[in-house]
């Protein structure tokens, strides 16, 4: 079953907060236990210190080395010194246990564990270390587990008297370490249950994008391209949903293109064939006679020759949109590639009675793929002969600056119309109004050239006026180091 980003994150979150949970639970019963014995370490030994005090008050020396009858006999008040331990071990709460120099109990409350023996390794540990520190039964003294402290008790000399142990409860950890669990795991079930729902609020919220995108892309795997995704707000999410947005409209006029460019496709490719068609049904079924056929066949052989441009310039195009061609730039006179032009096109300038001007060559490098820029040159000088008027002007222009040379194809003639001038350069697109009559062109020639300045480096645009001239130019890279040359003929 596949799970939504919703449910992943709140079991991501769920685990990470349970896991810190525990992690400070643990760290909080270690620290309260920590706190717990040092607190009441610190008692007992306040209550062992009181104790000795007390013994102190009742007798100058000697009491816990004796038995009671041999205190008694020496003069020393026994029941004064169990008063006053029997009121420390009260007011502390605790159990004191005194001891002889051999660990025998001498004198404890409660009474119950008087005449018990502490072992000779817990008195020489406490002797030795001056304070005895730990949890358990002392030696199996008491019945349950015990915290434990005791202290010698020594002489004006230093020499060993006795020992004196206090001991209390330790049940009092368990009941309070569970009464701390308890309110723990509530505080923990409570944060835990807040925490969820802030999870499921705050991932639906940041999900919410992200599920809308997702719509939106199932409606583009239909074929509607028209959706689009609210932006809201400036975080990545926003950003996302932006760049999906542009996305979608890039896709949207990728879709409009290719239906435009399918339609366009079937128009060029079906009128030359209904021409080519009748033309031939006339010569088979005799409606076209036998002394017209030549020149209905000239006919045809001019509307196969388009159909062969057609098909010519659609692969030229998508092997170089495809990135198969491999631009070999050199250095070389872009007049070169100009002269080449103008003089194939001699016969069908003379024929519309055109005048070039600006036609004076003057070495000017650039560094390009030289067929390209004829193709770029020839598509443009065809397209101003196609365009120029009868008894009309092309112009060309060639300058150097910056690093790049700018050649400019100027005819006049009817112009382009404003509002088409940014769809010049597109696919099969022609403005028949304000390019004149001529219509034999297939509308590539100029998305070729854009195609192929494009791969050479530069960049082409167009300068019209319309009913007075319509101007092409481009830009070319120039070599390294190539001094300024030419200038605008």
């Amino acid at each position: 079953m596949r799970k939504s980003i919703t449910t992943r994150y709140f079991y991501s979150t769920a685990v990470l907060l349970i896991c810190s949970i525990a992690v400070m639970g643990f760290i909080q019963m270690y620290l309260a236990m920590g706190y717990f014995r040092e607190e009441n370490g610190t008692a007992l030994i306040q209550t062992i210190d009181n104790a000795i005090l007390a013994m102190q008050e009742a007798a100058d020396d000697g009491i816990v080395e004796k038995r009671a009858e041999a205190a008694e006999a020496a003069g020393l008040d026994v029941e004064d010194i169990k008063r006053g331990i029997t009121l420390t071990a009260r007011a502390a709460g605790k159990s004191i246990l005194v001891t002889d120099a051999y660990g025998s109990v001498v004198l404890s409350i409660p009474s119950e564990y008087q005449g018990m023996e502490v072992s000779v390794k817990t008195c020489n540990a406490t002797y030795s270390r001056g304070i005895y520190d730990e949890m358990g039964t002392l030696g199996g003294i008491f019945s349950s587990r015990y915290y434990i402290a005791g202290k010698p008790i020594l002489d004006e000399k230093g020499m060993l008297q006795g020992f004196v142990f206090a001991g209390a409860n330790a049940d009092s950890l368990t009941e309070y370490l569970a009464n701390l669990f308890s309110t723990f795991i509530l505080s923990a079930g409570l944060m835990l249950m807040v925490s969820s729902v802030l999870s499921i609020v705050l991932t639906n919220r940041m999900t919410t994008p992200l599920r809308r995108i997702s719509d939106a892309a199932k409606k583009f795997g239909g074929g509607d391209f028209s959706a689009r995704v609210p932006v809201e707000g400036d975080d990545e999410l926003a950003q996302l949903a932006e760049t999906f947005n542009t996305m979608a409209g890039s896709l949207e006029k990728i879709d409009q293109s290719r239906r435009s460019f399918m339609g366009n496709i079937a128009h060029e490719l079906r009128t030359p064939m209904t021409t080519i068609k009748g033309f031939i049904d006339g010569m088979l079924d005799g409606t076209i006679p036998p002394e017209n056929q030549n020149h209905y066949l000239g006919i045809v052989s001019q509307e196969v020759g388009r159909l062969t441009r057609l098909i010519k310039n659609m692969l030229d195009i998508t092997k170089l949109e495809a990135g198969e061609y491999k631009v070999n730039a050199t250095t070389y006179d872009i007049w070169e590639s100009i002269t080449s032009v103008v003089f194939g096109a001699e016969q069908r300038l003379e024929a519309n009675n055109i005048q070039i001007s600006g036609f004076a060559p003057t070495k000017t490098l650039v560094l390009a793929d030289q067929d390209l820029v004829y193709q770029v040159i020839y598509n443009l000088v065809d397209n101003a002969i196609k365009f120029c008027n009868v008894g009309g002007e092309i112009r060309f222009s060639v300058t150097q600056s910056k690093g790049a040379v700018t050649v400019g194809v100027r005819n006049t003639g009817a112009g382009i119309a404003p509002e088409a001038l940014p769809y010049v350069f597109d696919r099969f697109y022609k403005e028949d109004k304000s390019r004149g009559l001529n219509t034999t062109g297939s509308g590539l020639g100029l998305h070729i050239c854009k195609v192929l300045i494009n791969l050479s480096g530069g960049k082409i645009w167009v300068d019209s006026k319309e009913g007075e001239y319509c101007e092409f130019l481009f830009t070319l890279p120039a070599p390294p180091s190539s001094p300024i040359k030419g200038g605008k003929l």
